[in-house]
């Protein structure tokens, strides 16, 4: 392929700030995490030092980036916290309590809306009005998107929401609910914790547990795993096809494939770490990806696929506008709704919506032959060493489908996605891709794992049998991974989510 990426811009002086937030894969959380670690346990006789910590740990990891947009997520706090009491104290099933549910819900939204989306439909508002003959030019914000703003905020609308259904009451101590909310390892990119879920253990002491903190260490290594050696390692390749505008289809196919498995290992990677140093608080968070490349069908996939924001959407937007419970038509309006949002959340870009779209064309014949729960929860092949040859079809299939998908999601507008998709059904040549097929590696040794452990916890959560039984031998496993991310780790790069 004769394209390559594009020439990095010209820098004219030094940041306000640093350039990301603070990675995971970052010298500074390296020293950053564990001094924050010791300093927990030492407080571990008293609760209030400890929350304390942890949100002075969080408003430091957020502010890295930039400490300006402290405010925000502060405010969104506080917003929660007033509401919650108000709610209470009017009674949850009055009038006044739901006036001020629904106020923190608009004043929660109005702040998500004014920061992502603003500049985003006054942009096509004049577009549309130009179209037309009309010289409309409503004035653009150009505001930083403060990063993480759509995991905080939907937390704290889950918050308001459940103290008004009662299902759980409203929190009297600020600190309390100020550390669920900017708990700093799911902060920027989820998991997406409900208040029923985290906020408890914020309000009861912790204890270190052995077998926990090893699990989490685990689980920290097999993030990192899928971090740097499978999602850096694909993004140059990735980036490289999308950024040559001649590529043909055989590139452009090698692309879609490596991006499908780029942003799952970045997304359930961070996950993991996330869900991994939480646990070394001895704090639970809720598993976000169960091995979704293995799903049968699109429903499956979305319930492997960000479990926490797919789940969010059921019971806050899907099952309030009536589920599947009022006829066929009204079931696939209430789908259509959800995915369309749902690809709204996911970026201020046209081509979301469209992928939204897409992703909700798929559940039409589910619905209609009544089928959107045909395939069990259960893992596939779970009693089965090897799937059987319909679900090997069926997880090809299910993969084809949400691999085009993610062609709409990585490209930058709507003609560039059409023209990348044309090419890959049109102009297919008898070559080898660009990155060449050992680009591939990565993607069978994680996929393997994840095979092999689909029915634990995570990639690294080993079952004791043959001669991984033994201590030494699994230690020659961890050890032999740590090397191999070290050395063959891709360059540090910014997780994709943090987009979010």
């Amino acid at each position: 392929m004769a394209g390559t990426s594009p020439a990095a811009p010209v820098s004219t002086g030094p940041p306000p700030f640093p350039a990301s937030p603070m990675l995971f894969n970052s010298y500074a959380f390296l020293l950053f995490f564990p001094t924050v670690l010791m300093l927990y346990w030492a407080l571990a006789r008293w609760l209030t030092a400890q929350n304390i910590l942890l949100v002075a740990a969080s408003y430091v990891f957020y502010a890295w980036w930039n400490p300006r947009l402290l405010l925000l997520i502060v405010a969104v706090t506080m917003v929660g916290y007033l509401a919650g009491l108000g709610i209470q104290r009017a009674g949850r099933t009055t009038k006044t309590a739901r006036t001020i549910c629904m106020a923190c819900i608009v004043c929660c939204l109005g702040i998500l809306g004014a920061f992502k989306y603003y500049d985003f439909f006054v942009a096509s508002f004049n577009d549309a009005m130009a179209s037309l003959g009309f010289a409309v030019c409503l004035p653009l914000w150009h505001v930083l998107l403060p990063v993480g703003i759509s995991f905080y905020t939907f937390q704290v609308l889950s918050y308001a929401w459940d103290v008004r259904r009662g299902k759980l009451p409203a929190c009297r101590n600020v600190l309390s609910l100020a550390a669920f909310v900017c708990f700093f390892p799911q902060l920027v990119a989820g998991p997406i914790e409900r208040a029923t879920e985290l906020l408890p253990q914020m309000q009861r002491r912790r204890h270190v547990r052995y077998g926990q903190v090893a699990d989490g260490l685990r689980q920290m290594l097999w993030g990192f795993v899928k971090k740097m050696l499978l999602a850096d390692r694909c993004a140059p390749v990735v980036n490289a096809i999308y950024a040559n505008p001649q590529a043909d289809g055989t590139d452009l196919w090698m692309a879609a494939v490596l991006f499908a498995f780029q942003i799952y290992g970045d997304f359930s990677g961070y996950s993991d770490i996330a869900i991994g140093s939480a646990k070394l608080f001895s704090i639970r968070l809720t598993r976000n990806f169960n091995v979704p490349y293995f799903s049968r069908d699109i429903a499956e996939f979305w319930r492997r696929w960000h479990i926490t924001l797919m789940t969010w959407f059921k019971d806050y937007l899907y099952i309030p506008l009536g589920g599947s419970r009022q006829g066929r038509l009204r079931h696939l309006r209430n789908m259509f709704i959800v995915f369309l949002i749902s690809g709204l959340w996911h970026g201020a870009n046209w081509t979301f919506v469209l992928w939204g779209l897409y992703q909700a064309l798929f559940f039409v014949p589910l619905i209609l032959w009544r089928r959107p729960h045909a395939t069990a929860s259960a893992l596939v092949a779970e009693h089965r060493r090897w799937p059987s040859g319909k679900e090997v079809w069926q997880m090809i299939v299910t993969f084809a489908i949400v691999d085009i998908g993610w062609v709409l999601f990585r490209s930058e507008d709507i003609p560039s996605a059409f023209s990348r998709l044309s090419r890959m059904f049109t102009d297919v040549a008898c070559h080898t891709p660009y990155g060449g097929l050992s680009s591939f590696y990565p993607v069978l040794g994680v996929m393997a794992v994840e095979w092999a452990t689909r029915k634990r916890r995570h990639g690294l959560d080993i079952p004791p049998c043959g001669w991984l039984r033994f201590r030494w031998a699994r230690w020659a496993v961890y050890y032999a991974l740590i090397l191999a991310v070290l050395y063959w780790g891709g360059r540090q790069a910014t997780f994709i989510y943090f987009q979010f």
